[in-house]
């Protein structure tokens, strides 16, 4: 594994970075950190690689091994694992990430930026870490394994303290297009490109991360001046453990989509009817195929004297495996900590039950949202900026009683955090500001109505005129 000190003795030719480069590519994409996250993402998209390259298997008279043309090969890749990183995902960053300064997320791009974490987390779950590149006013995704085109990410950690100080962005569409590659480093990136049979030569020479555009009237924009970050603007989003959601949970569901892919092989071979044919040993394959033709057809079968004709049914032994599959299913949910709404679902739940249930979430969100908070913070300090993250978790609840606790409580919190709360439970809580708008606007306007018009003075007796 290529590290930042192995870049730095290679030195500024540009001919032995660019060897660097391709090396620290091989190397990244021969690693297991890379098989892992390759895997995950098969996973993530419902393509289970162990069932997708499965085949069944026979063997003849002398033993050798050889596919079976003839048995059901049904390959059923399961969702869960989609559902499970989702679910924990969304749980904690379905509502976006709040901060204290309203300001904060504009210089984190807005709220594309609450889009662009949930998929770093998708992706560091995935593969066990993922990085946000601070593109000046916005955040970029580099994940360690890209799919369909995307990106991947090779980074270059420090030897002595573990710390990312450098990185290669690289992605290629097939092995007949270009290869692109970024190297970053503290001091500016650099672009490189190697089209097919050629070498890798320098696309854009380094450059500041930060540059000051003018406008010319002759020559039209032009870089006046550029600038760096303190630090590499590249923030690692490590998952807990920094491993994969797949490590120590694949041979689980391998084992649940095989069990399932088999269920249907067993009933695809095994219902059928089969016909025994007794006394009709001169009959060969093509009088058998034509029995079977004429059966069809007419349904009706002619025997001679001493033959016989009889109907057999398989039938498959199902229990075991429905059994099999419920029990993985269970385990499942409990190895990945995840929400099972069946335990809810059925009948009017109570809040009680409701955050019973949640609890395995609760932990394995709490752990997340340590990772997500360090990320974060990782890019207010290279803005210099001074803020907390926070989150609202994205829960099931019983509304009714949810509603009661708020207003019941009201009289002890301010306005806005009831209506908060209230719009929260509604789904509404990106419309805080509006409602607390309109009602002092409405305040205002019943105040302008109900406040009494000054009491005029009466006028003034006329003076007696003096005789």
């Amino acid at each position: 594994m290529k590290t930042y000190q192995d870049l730095l003795a290679v030195g500024e030719r540009e001919a032995d970075r660019m060897a660097f480069i391709q090396q620290v590519i091989q190397q990244h994409e021969g690693s297991e950190l890379f098989r892992i996250a390759k895997d995950a993402n098969l996973y993530f998209r419902g393509l289970n690689p162990t069932i997708m390259n499965a085949e069944k298997i026979m063997y003849d008279a002398l033993g050798r091994a050889q596919l079976d043309p003839i048995a059901a090969n049904h390959k059923i890749p399961c969702r869960y694992y989609y559902y499970f990183i989702s679910q924990t995902v969304m749980y904690l960053l379905a509502n976006g990430i709040s901060f204290k300064d309203s300001t904060t997320k504009d210089k984190l791009g807005g709220a594309q930026f609450d889009h662009i974490v949930q998929m770093i987390a998708i992706k560091a779950l995935n593969a066990g870490a993922a990085f946000g590149f601070l593109n000046v006013d916005h955040v970029e995704v580099l994940p360690i394994c890209g799919t369909d085109g995307e990106v991947s990410f090779a980074p270059l950690y420090d030897e002595e303290n573990g710390a990312l100080m450098a990185g290669v962005r690289y992605w290629q569409i097939d092995n007949t297009k270009p290869l692109r590659a970024t190297l970053f480093e503290p001091d500016g990136f650099t672009e490189y490109i190697k089209r097919k049979a050629d070498e890798m030569t320098v696309l854009q020479e380094k450059r500041p991360y930060k540059l000051n555009i003018g406008q010319s009237e002759v020559s039209g924009p032009e870089i006046l001046s550029g600038e760096n970050w303190a630090t590499l603007p590249i923030v690692p989003l490590f998952n807990v453990n920094r491993q994969s959601e797949l490590v120590g949970r694949k041979a689980t569901l391998d084992a649940y989509d095989l069990m399932l892919s088999q269920l249907v092989n067993n009933v695809s071979d095994g219902a059928l009817i089969y016909w025994i044919i007794q006394n009709a040993d001169g009959m060969n394959a093509a009088d058998d195929q034509a029995f079977l033709d004429r059966l069809k057809t007419i349904h009706v079968a002619h025997t001679d004297d001493g033959q016989s004709i009889t109907p057999q049914q398989v039938d498959v032994p199902f229990q075991a495996s429905e059994t099999s599959l419920e029990r993985l299913r269970s385990q499942l949910f409990d190895d990945f900590m995840a929400l099972d709404v069946k335990n809810i679902a059925s009948g009017a739940a109570t809040a009680t039950q409701i955050e019973a249930a949640y609890e395995p979430m609760n932990i394995k969100a709490s752990m997340l949202e340590t990772c997500v908070t360090t990320f974060v913070k990782g890019l207010l300090k290279l803005l210099g900026v001074d803020d907390d993250p926070s989150y609202q978790r994205d829960t099931i609840i019983n509304k009714n009683e949810e509603i009661q606790n708020v207003l019941q409580a009201a009289e002890y919190t301010s306005e806005k955090y009831t209506t908060k709360k209230l719009l929260t439970i509604m789904g509404d809580v990106d419309a805080v500001d509006a409602v607390m708008r309109d009602r002092l606007e409405e305040d205002a306007s019943r105040y302008a109505r109900e406040e009494p018009e000054p009491e005029q003075e009466p006028e003034p007796a006329p003076e007696e005129v003096a005789e």
